[in-house]
């Protein structure tokens, strides 16, 4: 069997599934079980499958028939230009969260805070993109935080990053430029409701803190003002339904400059806020 062969054999099992992706898919699980580049793929379809690989192949399909997210079988995601390594200890970065990254980048910033690092893309992308910068992150999840320190060596950024165990602040010391964060921030209400990659294959404690959602942005608002420098800037991710009621904690805690930031569909994806 060649490449080709197992794509079209593969693509429509996996539409039947209601996977709205799967041609995308089943190419980027054909590259990793043949080990291939994804963008090198096309040239080789026509070549036939080692018995290894159809059978990698093979397994890759029936996992994401499951519905285990492609970024789980593969074990890596690409964020900000660059691959970052995955498992069922974190979330899966996603593109929208890119523009947390961009609205970091607008203003200079030497030290970093990260709460609830999971892979730790954003601290780590940042540091990637700032060489005079230094950052810790923080997260509850000893695995995640596994997973993080990894990806700080794999990026060679070890030298410059620090990872804590921590229930938000309660483990962080000293001021920071720039405190960001992608907090669980999806109601207990909303999670029957999620895609089965999601629900089903994501940790729940990243996902949702229960109740309505905000408990997280409640935690951070109280504690930010205290850990930013004079002029710091704090940006947080947020649901696209949740900016004004993150943007009033923030005002209430005493921040300046509150503004909610909409991604590139135009949705509110980012709340700022800063110190004075």
């Amino acid at each position: 069997m060649t490449g080709a062969e197992a794509l079209r054999a593969s693509i429509p099992r996996l539409q039947a599934e209601g996977i709205a992706d799967a041609p995308r898919d089943a190419r980027l699980l054909l590259a990793h079980a043949a080990g291939i580049a994804p963008d090198r793929l096309s040239l080789h379809l026509s070549d036939p499958l080692s018995p290894e690989a159809a059978a990698r192949f093979a397994a890759a399909i029936d996992q994401r028939l499951a519905r285990r997210p492609v970024s789980q079988i593969t074990g890596q995601r690409l964020f900000w230009g660059r691959s970052f390594r995955v498992t069922s200890d974190t979330l899966d970065p996603r593109p929208e969260t890119e523009t947390l990254i961009a609205t970091a980048l607008e203003e200079p910033f030497e030290r970093i805070l990260d709460l609830g690092t999971g892979t730790g893309a954003i601290l780590l992308s940042l540091l990637a993109e700032r060489p005079e910068a230094t950052g810790l992150a923080v997260d509850l999840s000893p695995a995640a935080l596994d997973v993080a320190q990894d990806n700080a060596r794999r990026l060679d950024l070890s030298g410059r990053s620090e990872f804590r165990v921590s229930d938000w602040f309660t483990a962080v010391d000293g001021t920071f430029d720039l405190i960001v964060s992608n907090p669980p921030y999806i109601a207990a209400a909303e999670m029957p409701a999620l895609a089965p990659e999601v629900r089903d294959w994501e940790p729940h404690l990243a996902l949702t803190p229960g109740g309505d959602g905000l408990d997280a942005y409640r935690a951070i608002a109280a504690e930010a003002p205290l850990h930013l420098r004079p002029g710091g800037r704090i940006l947080v991710e947020i649901g696209p339904t949740q900016g004004e009621a993150v943007a009033a904690l923030f005002s209430a805690a005493g921040l300046a400059s509150v503004a909610i930031l909409p991604d590139m569909d135009g949705r509110p994806r980012v709340v700022r806020g800063r110190t004075l």
